[in-house]
């Protein structure tokens, strides 16, 4: 039987007179790799901040559950300890500190050092451009070792389940390819991934399943290959008639 990771029901976002969210459903299960695509505005970020409680103040209504647990009222930092970790929009390291560093921000939540280092080693393998700069400050990185890092960082707390929001953006098509590489080597290791993603492309393609968010609704579900190959996909995302 498969295990439920993730489940959001009904879920609403409003700031003020603008409804961001217009109730939206989505659940993802143990070991998939689910993506979220959507144009620009289409509620996707916001959708992932209302699961993690890093939204601003607006009204939110619905059911979120993981692991089978209420999210609502919890503070943002407890749901790191409940094995739940997001790479945030902008990346967002430590600009001040060394890779290793923020490698070992990523394992606060632990006090195992033997473990934590074999952590870090694991991940290097992942991601050797970052072991080549460990002592090299994370803000002289470029854009695309900066999202590599963020995700090793997330990945240092033996995330559940990894929210990744948009890690192709700004990057150089060389790079994104290499980050969607990073993406199914993760998933491929057993970790359950929702990917919110503008590339659709890429995204379906590394996918088991997705979601498609047009102006705060869900308008469409399914397998990630068979929906590489719906006509309204096709049209409305991949530039294909």
């Amino acid at each position: 039987m498969t295990t439920n990771i993730l489940k959001v029901e009904d879920l609403s976002v409003a700031y003020g007179g603008i409804k961001a969210v217009k109730g939206a459903s989505l659940e993802v299960n143990e070991g998939e790799l689910v993506t979220l695509i959507g144009a620009n505005g289409a509620g996707k970020t916001t959708t992932l901040k209302a699961i993690t409680g890093t939204l601003p103040n607006c009204k939110v209504s619905g059911h979120i559950t993981y692991l089978g647990q209420a999210l609502k009222g919890q503070s943002s930092f407890n749901l790191v300890q409940q094995k739940l970790a997001m790479v945030p929009e902008g990346r967002g390291v430590f600009t001040r500190m060394s890779i290793h560093e923020n490698l070992l921000m990523g394992a606060y939540t632990s006090d195992d050092k033997q473990q934590i280092a074999q952590d870090i080693e694991h991940w290097f393998t992942v991601f050797p451009r970052l072991k080549e700069r460990a002592s090299q400050m994370a803000g002289t990185l470029s854009g695309g070792e900066q999202q590599m890092l963020a995700m090793a960082r997330a990945l240092m707390s033996h995330p559940k389940l990894l929210l990744l929001d948009e890690p192709s953006m700004g990057l150089s098509p060389i790079m994104v390819e290499k980050i969607f590489e990073v993406i199914r080597t993760v998933s491929a290791q057993g970790i359950t991934i929702l990917l919110v993603e503008q590339n659709a492309k890429l995204a379906l393609e590394a996918a088991h399943r997705g979601y498609v968010m047009e102006s705060g609704l869900i308008t469409m579900t399914g397998n990630a290959k068979e929906m590489l190959n719906d006509p309204r996909v096709k049209a409305a995302y991949l530039g294909e008639a």
